[in-house]
Parts: C-alpha cells; structure tokens; sequence
C-alpha cells in the first residue's frame, strides 16, 4: 500500500505542476466543428481527442512540464479546459491504480491541494464509466483558492503506459450555469 501511493505520487508531481499554472496558459493544435455549441480538438501524436466550447482559444504554453494543451473562454477568462499527461509506474492499469475515490484523492492531495501550497479541495464525487474497452475516471472537486472557490471536473485514463487527464475548471459562482457544458467537454475525452 505504501509503495502504490509512493508511486502515485510521483506520477501526479507532474499534474500539480500543470494545474497550478492551468488559469493563463496554452499550445497550438488541430481545432474542427463539432455540433451543439462545440468544436473538437484532436491530438493525433499524443493519441487523445475532446470537444471544447465555440469560442474559447487556445493559449500558448511557457512551461514544458505544463499541461500539453490548455482552452479558455474569451469572455470569462476563469474557466478552461487543459490535458495533462503524467508518468506512471510500468504497466499499470487505472483499476491498479485505484478506485475512483483511491485517485480522486491521490489527485486532490498532490495535485490539486497540496501541502503548503495554499489550496485546499474536496473530492464531491467520483465514478467510473467505459468508453469501449477503455476505464475512464470522473472526479468533481470543490478547490480553495486564497482569493476564490473554484468548481473542476477532471477525467483520467491510463493510454500508452500514462495517465490522460482532462480538467475542467470554473470559479464556483458560475458552476450552476456551466456545469452541463463543463461535463459535455469531460465526458467527450477519448483516447486512441
């Protein structure tokens, strides 16, 4: 047990980096329509796909351990979506990993909220749901920022060896009107 959060750890060193600097950031991809208000983005190298509003942009990254692709909405800059690729231990599956509360925590502990670093979240809910042969992950967390509350939806999936995460974030105050779209862009995360 304590060697499998050792190992959980460390993959989701990666993932608190990105997500810390998830607000301002972004990189250059493939953009095509989709139906109902989205637009598809898709990652052919990295082998992941997700639909995202008609509207928000693409904002360039200056990080390189950061996120692989971050959108956000013109109009309200707080909310974006971003993915997030992380090492994990060899051969391991997302069951192996944990059950969806086991990772929503591991997530919320290193990545989103970790010690000292001023945050704190809570894991609202975590379920887990298949999309062909692949397990996906669903955690929804209330995070606490020094300066605002944020709402995030986040998707994970183990695909060539490591683990995808799609997160979705808006400050608290606007979750009740966006949170339908919010799980539309989670749910529409797939791998190839």
């Amino acid at each position: 047990m304590l060697q499998r959060l050792a190992d959980l750890k460390r993959t989701f060193k990666g993932l608190a980096i990105a997500l810390v600097c998830i607000v301002s950031l972004g990189l250059s991809g493939c953009v095509s329509s989709g139906g109902g208000g989205l637009q598809s983005y898709v990652d052919s190298i990295d082998g992941y796909k997700f639909s995202y509003p008609i509207g928000w942009v693409q904002v360039q990254m200056t990080q390189e351990d950061g996120p692989d692709v971050v959108f956000r909405d013109l109009i309200n800059s707080t909310e974006n979506v971003s993915v997030v690729i992380s090492e994990i231990p060899q051969d391991k599956t997302l069951e192996e990993l944990g059950s969806p509360t086991e990772v929503g925590y591991l997530l919320q502990k290193s990545a989103l909220a970790p010690e000292g670093s001023g945050r704190t979240a809570e894991l609202v809910d975590a379920e887990q749901f298949l999309v062909g042969d692949k397990t996906f992950y669903l955690l929804e967390y209330l995070v606490n920022l020094p300066d605002q509350v944020r709402h995030d939806l986040a998707t994970v999936v183990v695909h060539r060896g490591q683990l995808y995460t799609l997160n979705a974030s808006t400050i608290e105050s606007r979750w009740k009107s966006v949170k339908g779209m919010m799980r539309e862009m989670v749910t529409s995360f797939a791998v190839s």
